[in-house]
């Protein structure tokens, strides 16, 4: 038995999923700012009340100077604000874990937050509205055999981790071609590869590519590349020395669940859009089948930045899911960046929430946690805040000059305690919790 092991165990997935839990349980939304002023008036308000309610027992109405005090200490025992201070910490710290157990990691407190109040989900398309992993259907040569262009286009694209190099890769594996040393590699951002083969310069890569090398393609091949494309095919152009002599088209599964994620959001009045460097028939023929709302295809890293920043613009908060390293850039600029979690190393450290196993009904249930989440915290907060608002009169005495109740120290501090158990209790109950569209899937 050999065993090799790549990552030493701070470096593995299970300790960077602890670790962004941690991360995320330790950390505050924007609502415990709101929670934080209110405990620094709180405070102050409460000193005085007690001081005022003393004096007006003692001097006004001629009460006990025990009695004075008596109401002086339930006041500041019932008011004590330890139930505003765990108000938020301790949802979210059991939503962020319940969270994971779904396989969805929530990087930060704002996120919870931000999450309920989305307007625009924006997607890429390969690896995460689709598989990720395409398969090569045609070859077609010009002046050239099949096992000779599979075989550079490999040897440049073995380079590359993108899903379509791997393909390739994997096509020139499965007809037992032997890969070629490169040298001179170059990644075109958004275009494609080249790289030297065997003293050729080998360009591999989409139109765009080959029109930025100023490469000339024939008409014969124009024509062979619009037949692909109306059959919703990735179409990957190979120039060996400055000529175009081979075609390799592609095709991706769309995931199981890609549609019923985008009608969800759909119903949550989400808008949609897609975001791709593919080839706009072949976008479009995915978004129709998902029921994306709007899709910009051919768009390079920086335009999808770009088109994220535009919605930005206009208002919207904009939540953003993509796997590869071009959609770091988008992922950062988003809202809310939601990364896959089969995806690149660089996509999950650039998203806020990642999505384990690449499960897309995960981004529908990351909003519907995150709204259960933000809701607890509300509720925690008014229960917090009703006990306060009630018992204090009562410790004050206001029941004692008509019925002759006067709410005891002992009492205030059973109420004190029972407050602290009442948030807590809310915020355990997410332990339970499961977002509806888990509900659905189980059903």
């Amino acid at each position: 038995l050999h065993i090799k092991a790549k990552k030493i165990g701070s470096e593995t997935v299970l300790s960077n999923i602890i670790r962004l839990v941690e991360k995320a349980q330790s950390s505050r939304p924007p609502v415990q700012k709101l929670a934080n002023t209110a405990v620094s008036y709180f405070i102050p308000t409460i000193l005085t009340i007690a001081v005022v309610v003393f004096m007006l027992w003692y001097f006004v109405f001629d009460s006990t100077l025990l009695f004075a005090l008596t109401t002086l200490i339930s006041i500041l025992v019932v008011a004590c604000p330890c139930a505003l201070g765990l108000a938020t910490p301790t949802a979210v710290t059991v939503g962020v874990g319940r969270a994971a157990e779904f396989g969805i990691l929530i990087k930060n407190g704002d996120t919870l937050e931000n999450a309920g109040k989305i307007d625009v989900a924006a997607f890429d398309k390969t690896g995460t509205i689709t598989e990720g992993q395409p398969e090569v259907d045609d070859i077609i040569c010009y002046g050239i055999s099949e096992n000779e262009l599979v075989e550079l286009a490999a040897s440049v694209e073995k380079n590359s981790n993108h899903p379509i190099a791997k393909a390739i890769v994997r096509k020139a594996n499965d007809m037992n071609l032997e890969l070629n040393q490169t040298s001179s590699f170059e990644n075109i951002t958004g275009k494609g590869l080249k790289a030297q083969v065997d003293d050729k310069d080998v360009l591999a890569g989409n139109k765009k590519l080959l029109e930025s090398q100023n490469i000339e393609i024939p008409q014969s091949v124009l024509e062979e590349y619009e037949n692909l494309e109306n059959l919703s095919k990735t179409i990957i152009f190979v120039a060996i020395d400055g000529a175009v002599k081979g075609i390799l088209s592609l095709s991706d599964k769309i995931k199981a669940n890609s549609k019923r994620t985008i009608e969800e959001l759909h119903k949550m009045g989400i808008e949609t859009y897609m975001l791709t460097g593919d080839n706009k028939k072949t976008a479009l023929n995915v978004a129709s089948q998902v029921g994306i709302d709007n899709v910009k295809a051919g768009v390079l890293p920086e335009n999808k930045l770009d088109i994220v920043k535009n919605l930005q613009k206009e208002d919207k908060t904009v939540l953003f899911v993509g796997d590869g390293i071009n959609d770091a850039p988008a992922l950062t600029q988003a809202n809310i960046g939601v990364a896959m979690g089969n995806g690149t190393d660089i996509a999950m450290e650039s998203g806020d929430i990642v999505v384990m196993e690449g499960d897309l009904e995960n981004v529908v249930a990351a909003v519907q946690f995150s709204k259960k989440v933000m809701t607890r915290i509300k509720e925690n907060l008014f229960w917090a805040f009703a006990y306060n608002v009630i018992l204090i009169p009562l410790a004050a005495g206001v029941l004692y000059a008509g019925f002759g109740i006067m709410f005891m120290p002992e009492w205030s501090a059973l109420a004190m305690a029972l407050s602290s158990v009442t948030v807590i209790s809310l915020s355990l109950a997410l332990k339970g919790y499961v977002p509806a569209i888990k509900k659905e899937t189980k059903s």
